[in-house]
């Protein structure tokens, strides 16, 4: 593999680790073309794990025969940037933990009954902006029997660095994609949808009927307003999480969760 000094973030290919935007790195205007930035060397070979592609390697001297050694040795002909310890630590926007960054080439979006066909389980992220939140949620359904997540256009993407680092790339190994038509669409693959809200007809979270469907869509709303009346009129159910002490919500990341714990598929 070439090995790369570098005295200054403006070297030729750096650009991707200094100065692109989390927007010029997705290249919406050709998807094909895009990129994201893994940190952490757990993190980078849990994606090389599942198939992503290298593109180039930033980190510190000490770095090349350590943590990254081995990521090193797998991406064969693939570039290495290597510079001082207060010199990456210039770099805008990042905090590198454990001094490691690896950008990947994008993969190509995957479709709805790609992702949904063999799925038991699911959940639609419905306008949830926050990266530590979607990250939580994608660690959440990683490891409570999730099988694909669906989220809304004007959602956090998945790919984006905080993101890809809070779920400790569960991101990489939960199929996922965006979603652009309505709930009901989700029928098409057999799913009843249960929209977290909390209205006044809502049941409660371990109502027997929730268990008993094979397939089905739990839909987490926004940070601020939750699901719009018009998402909660189409699902099939409105679920609450019983609380105590006068507590009228929770988290989006916490209650997506607690749900997936307690709807999971039978046998899980």
């Amino acid at each position: 593999m070439p090995v790369i000094e570098i005295s200054s973030l403006s070297h030729p290919g750096v650009e991707v680790f200094s100065t692109l935007t989390e927007t010029q790195l997705r290249n919406r205007t050709e998807p094909d073309k895009g990129i994201f930035i893994v940190e952490s060397p757990k993190v980078i070979k849990r994606a090389l794990d599942t198939g992503y592609e290298p593109l180039a390697i930033l980190c510190e001297h000490k770095h090349i025969v350590g943590d990254a050694a081995e990521i090193i040795e797998r991406c064969d002909n693939v570039p290495v940037y290597t510079g001082s310890r207060e010199l990456l630590a210039t770099l805008t926007g990042y905090v590198l933990t454990r001094g490691v960054l690896c950008a990947m080439r994008r993969p190509a979006p995957r479709s709805m009954e790609e992702v949904c066909r063999e799925a038991r389980r699911i959940v639609v992220i419905d306008s949830v902006v926050d990266a530590v939140n979607i990250g939580a949620i994608f660690r959440s359904a990683a490891a409570l029997g999730i099988d694909a997540v669906l989220l809304t256009r004007n959602s956090c993407d998945p790919l984006n660095r905080r993101v890809v680092r809070v779920s400790m790339g569960a991101v990489f190994f939960v199929p996922w994609t965006w979603v652009d038509g309505p709930l009901s669409d989700l029928r098409k693959w057999g799913f009843r949808t249960a929209a977290m809200a909390l209205t006044d007809d809502s049941i409660s979270i371990d109502n027997p009927a929730l268990m008993s469907e094979s397939k089905l869509a739990i839909v987490m709303g926004n940070e601020g307003e939750g699901l719009s009346s018009e998402t909660i009129a189409e699902a099939d159910y409105v679920v609450r999480i019983p609380m105590a002490r006068g507590v009228d919500s929770l988290n989006v990341a916490a209650a997506a969760a607690v749900a997936f714990w307690q709807l999971r598929a039978p046998q899980f």
